[in-house]
């Protein structure tokens, strides 16, 4: 942006940002390296980690999003007089895959790999590659829309694929397609000729929240979605009941698949698979399948296999260092470590909500996200073990130290945040809850993001609540508001509050109005105003956030990179 300088790309001029799928050796020490098509050039950058690769990619990705671009570009590299993707020989030839100016390749974050056994007495069914994979030492090189034979799908992660050469792999089930859909046979939620008062009895019995199953309709070729909630009723009151969504196409027998909203898929198990992580107009999510003899069939844990479960015996409690609505947050020692323990008040969640939410927890791996050690399931009160953070929640920290905080160090807590943020945004999951008083200080002042509780993986960037879901109104976005409907960009309007909080050091924002008025001032298009020691740069980045459209706000990625500018 700034007047052009030797060694430097003028935005304008650049056609395309992409990350490289390099398969040779990489003779430096970084070894992430992604590339940039500008005029007729190609210029290749290594990045130390693939975070880092992700944030200067969709940012440069952002800010070229509106250049005369390129329709297609080349995933792998020009070497040895050809490119290693297509073989193609001329340097200037059309690249071999379309280029996405809204996404980046490194998008969808992959799961664990299971164990490598092959079933290869499992029912074939052909699937088609719906995005591009690289290719690797543990996976097929798949290509985008060929067809492969599906030889194992029990791993709900990753199936087990067989390409026309005989050869096995691999493949992340959320990047394939099934080319035909009838035989459900194979899943787990799949009750055939199970009637609708059956259901009923079976899901009430297992009394699980989000306990489901799909079976056949009356009607034939048509199915059913049954799922247990326990949401609370018209009359206030926890309502105990089995909701029925019937399976719609968009044409008669033809079209794509949806329930309750128009949220579209190809097949019946991708909606199903879809609405297992995201309610989208449904009562409540899609939690547990159950089979016709009334047990749940994949529960969240084992304990024998959970590698988050600790022995409570090498758990020491201390003296009391927090609370809430949740229960007590103690002082601990574990394995000589000084650790926070987060109990559980109980009936304030069951254990399978509380494992689900370790579940989530043990996914996440990043400096400025508080790390989670493990939980005790195994004695009471149920309690999560945390990385212990001298200095207590952010809130508090900055209320406590009023009018000593300095210009950097109110600058760098942002920066901290948001680049915490921005690795949930890059990894698909969504927070939800993000406050100051869910943001820990450690001993040196840094700051981390806390409290996943609220926390959903997305595949489409947004996720809609169950009803009657509750969320705190004076950080959420308008859509969040009216909708229930969440993303990164609400996330980002929560942010903007955050900084708000930071600024005002510690202040409640809307302190002298209830919800009702914070939800009429908003309406009215008021924002909250600019705080006495904020400066008109950050200031700027807090209106950005509190865009009316989700789509006028920035990415976390892009905020990283505005915070970290201003000096």
């Amino acid at each position: 942006k700034k007047p052009m300088l030797k060694g430097s790309i003028e935005l304008n001029k650049i056609k395309c940002v992409e990350i490289v799928c390099c398969d040779v050796p990489i003779p430096c020490s970084y070894k992430y390296p992604f590339q940039v098509f500008y005029d007729n050039h190609y210029l290749y950058i290594f990045a130390p980690d693939n975070e880092c690769r992700q944030r200067w990619v969709q940012a440069l990705k952002e800010e070229t999003k509106d250049n005369n671009l390129a329709t297609k570009y080349h995933p792998n590299i020009w070497m040895d007089g050809k490119w290693r993707c297509c073989q193609q020989t001329e340097k200037l030839a059309a690249g071999c895959l379309v280029y996405d100016p809204l996404g980046f390749a490194s998008k969808k974050p992959l799961p664990e790999l299971p164990d490598p056994k092959v079933n290869a007495d499992s029912e074939r069914i052909v699937i088609a590659v719906q995005d591009f994979l690289p290719s690797g030492d543990k996976d097929l090189p798949l290509e985008k829309d060929h067809e492969y034979v599906l030889i194992n799908s029990s791993n709900t992660d990753w199936w087990t694929v067989r390409n026309g050469n005989g050869d096995s792999g691999f493949v992340p089930s959320t990047y394939v397609a099934e080319k035909s859909g009838g035989n459900f046979e194979r899943f787990q939620w799949y009750c055939k000729k199970i009637m609708r008062v059956q259901a009923q009895e079976l899901l009430m019995k297992e009394g699980k929240e989000g306990a489901f199953m799909v079976r056949d309709s009356s009607q034939m070729g048509v199915y059913t979605v049954s799922v247990f909630t326990k949401a609370t009723g018209q009359n206030g009151e926890k309502d105990p009941r089995v909701k029925h969504y019937q399976i719609r196409q968009k044409e008669a027998g033809a079209g794509e698949y949806y329930l309750a909203e128009n949220f579209l898929f190809s097949t019946i198990p991708q909606l199903i698979h879809y609405h297992q992580h995201n309610a989208a107009g449904l009562i409540t999510r899609l939690r547990y399948p159950v089979s016709p003899s009334g047990r749940c069939t994949q529960q969240i844990f084992d304990p024998s296999n959970d590698q988050w479960e600790l022995d409570c015996s090498e758990l020491t409690l201390g003296q009391e260092i927090g609370s809430g609505q949740f229960g007590l947050v103690l002082e601990g020692q574990w394995k000589k470590r000084k650790v926070a323990v987060k109990t559980i008040r109980e009936g304030y969640m069951s254990e399978d909500e509380l494992r689900e939410e370790a579940k989530v927890m043990m996914k996440l791996s990043h400096h400025k996200l508080v790390q989670f050690y493990g939980m005790c399931s195994q004695c009471s009160p149920l309690c999560l073990v945390f990385e212990f953070m001298e200095n207590g929640c952010l809130s508090d920290y900055l209320r406590a130290r009023k009018g000593s905080l300095s210009q950097d160090l109110l600058l760098s807590m942002c920066v901290d945040v948001s680049e915490g943020m921005a690795y949930l945004e890059n990894s698909n999951y969504i927070h939800r809850d993000l406050a100051a008083r869910n943001c820990l200080v450690s001993n040196n002042n840094q700051v981390k993001v806390s409290d996943f509780g609220m926390t959903r993986l997305v595949f489409d960037d947004q996720y809609t609540s169950s009803h009657c879901s509750k969320f705190p109104v004076k950080w959420a976005a308008p859509e969040v508001i009216k909708y229930s409907k969440f993303s990164s960009k609400s996330d980002i309007w929560s942010f903007g509050v955050l900084m708000w909080e930071v600024y005002s050091e510690g202040r409640l924002p809307y302190d002298n109005r209830t919800n009702a008025e914070v939800v009429e001032s908003l309406n009215a298009g008021l924002r909250l105003l600019k705080p006495r020691l904020a400066p008109d740069a950050i200031y700027v980045l807090m209106e950005w956030c509190w865009k009316e459209k989700p789509e006028d706000r920035p990415c976390f990625t892009i905020l990283l990179h505005e915070l970290a500018s201003i000096s």
